[in-house]
């Protein structure tokens, strides 16, 4: 495992050598996740042990933006979580991230933002980056993100395609899992494979700011499959075709969620890009 972890740490040193800076850091989570994810996979702890310390915690509501700012000392790069209604559609995530990034570029006029996100996080900042107007984004790091789709939203949305009467009696029984899936039917179908018509086959084709992308591609191995939600190659940007040939690509064992070789990729980029 630490020769494993080694040959990581290189590659990922290999590849970055860029003249940016970073000052803020926004971590935008996945399907599910909330700013807690950052906290409980432990990037949070290793970004403060480099130096990042944490502004506040965005959160989007029916209300609106909220900031829960966070109290300490003052540091030259900071770092702010969000959350988001991660079972809404992209569009409707896409709508409050985008919120928060202009409150973010009025609060720190002029500082270099890095954005991070993690599975279906980080196509909601991708989307984010092509909707919004940013010019203080100097890059994009995605974890695991469905970038061309998963057959795993598909599957979702057959096995909850269930026709009335016979969708009474299985809301009935189904279970929290059922539901929350059915809740969350939208987002999924922003998330299939790419054809016309699909939120993905518009995004991939649409023009995306001129800075760097960064696709963490979980799972490699010798079958190229990914993890067991999102297949390699949609985890890559390179294969966006509005984006290929501009991302770097670090690829990182695992499975779908964030593991603690995130935390330390994440911070070498961040020491690259400062």
């Amino acid at each position: 495992m630490r020769n494993l972890f080694i040959a990581v740490m290189v590659l990922v040193t290999g590849l970055l050598s860029l003249p940016l800076r970073a000052d803020v850091l926004v971590l935008v989570h996945g399907y599910l996740g909330s700013a807690r994810s950052w906290d409980e996979s432990g990037v949070t702890a290793v970004l403060a042990q480099h130096g990042w310390r944490r502004a506040g915690v965005y959160v989007g509501g029916p209300a609106g933006v909220q900031l829960l700012p966070q109290p300490g000392k003052s540091s030259e790069h900071i770092f702010y979580t969000v959350d988001l209604p991660s079972e809404a559609p992209v569009l409707v995530q896409v709508y409050q991230l985008n919120t928060m990034l202009d409150a973010i570029s009025r609060d720190h006029p002029g500082e270099p933002v890095v954005l991070v996100g993690h599975s279906a996080g980080g196509v909601v900042a991708r989307t984010a980056l092509v909707r919004g107007q940013h010019p203080e984004v100097q890059a994009l790091i995605t974890i695991a993100s469905p970038h061309l789709g998963t057959s795993r939203a598909e599957q979702v949305l057959d096995a909850t395609d269930i026709p009335f009467p016979l969708s009474m009696l299985t809301d009935f029984i189904g279970g929290s899992t059922y539901h929350t899936a059915m809740r969350s039917r939208s987002l999924f179908i922003d998330l299939v494979r790419p054809q016309p018509g699909t939120l993905l086959y518009w995004l991939n084709g649409q023009r995306h700011p001129d800075i760097e992308y960064f696709s963490v591609v979980r799972g490699e191995g010798k079958a190229g499959w990914g993890d067991y939600v999102v297949p390699a190659y949609s985890q890559d940007m390179n294969h966006v075709p509005a984006l290929h040939g501009r991302s770097s690509r670090i690829n990182v064992p695992g499975q779908h969620g964030l593991t603690p070789l995130d935390d330390s990729v994440i911070v070498n980029i961040l020491s690259d890009l400062g």
